[in-house]
């Protein structure tokens, strides 16, 4: 039994997630070969682009950061090298809010001042930090100083949820999430009323609606669990609980009434003849 070094384990898992690891992971996803082909595909691909992308820098907006985290979706426990990434941007300076919130509480008070936000962001498109993305990646401080933060926050704001990748156990608390803000919006509460009731974004409302009236879309034209997961790039578990959502508004009135609305919404028009079986 050999040896366990923890200091090489985290540079590893850091380092599953870059834009190479995530471009190489779609490969040997999408192509089912081995790493070795995967990682000369991109070698091919950064001879070829690399030139082009140096020659015209994107304009970052100030206070956003970029960076490369692991899909909301993956289960706990599976490898870090091979679960899918998603690139996404955080807004972690929010200007003077922050720069008076530094001054009055010190880097401390910042940081436990922005990780809930921060993790409710990167949830909201469709990806989970980890304390190592906060610590490493974000605030620039050790894993251990993250860790004080989160004891000091969960002492302090007991209902509020973090949903940090380390807090997510086979993604359970995140489908409990995710599925009971859209049954408030199934029950005719408005953003607003849900993000007070939730603690969550608009952004993120907006985003698990939105999933939520695709995957109703979907199931309209027989599709098959597997095939909607597929589609929307989410996991069984959540398509599954979306379609027993489903079936629950096929037998009530008031869920039927406001899923047709978002059926509405989401079809940009008239709602068409078939549009209406789902709420049968």
């Amino acid at each position: 039994m050999g040896i366990r070094h923890p200091k090489q384990e985290e540079l590893h898992r850091l380092d599953c997630k870059t834009l190479d690891a995530q471009f190489t992971t779609v490969v040997r996803e999408g192509l089912n070969c081995s790493r070795f082909e995967a990682q000369a595909v991109l070698e091919v691909v950064q001879e070829v682009y690399a030139p082009l992308f140096a020659a015209a820098p994107a304009a970052a907006i100030p206070g956003r950061l970029t960076l490369v985290a692991i899909d909301a979706d993956e289960p706990a426990g599976k490898p870090v090298a091979d679960c899918l990434k998603r690139t996404i941007t955080l807004n972690v300076h929010r200007g003077a809010v922050d720069d008076r919130c530094l001054q009055d509480q010190g880097p401390e008070g910042f940081r436990q001042g922005r990780i809930a936000d921060l993790a409710q962001e990167a949830l909201s498109q469709g990806a989970l930090l980890t304390r190592e993305d906060l610590a490493y990646r974000i605030f620039f401080v050790s894993p251990r100083t993250i860790s004080r933060d989160l004891l000091a926050l969960r002492q302090r704001e007991t209902q509020r949820p973090i949903p940090l990748r380390s807090n997510v156990h086979d993604i359970g608390p995140i489908l409990t999430h995710r599925t009971r803000i859209v049954r408030l919006a199934l029950e005719g509460k408005t953003t607003s009323q849900i993000c007070q009731i939730m603690h969550h974004s608009p952004a993120a409302v907006a985003n698990y609606v939105s999933t939520f009236t695709r995957c109703a879309q979907l199931a309209q034209q027989d599709m098959q669990v597997g095939q909607i997961g597929f589609l929307l790039r989410r996991g069984p578990g959540l398509i599954s609980r979306y379609l027993q959502l489903l079936e629950e508004c096929a037998k009530d009135k008031n869920l039927a009434y406001h899923l047709a609305e978002l059926l509405k919404i989401g079809h940009a028009g008239p709602v068409k003849k078939g549009a209406k079986e789902i709420i049968r």
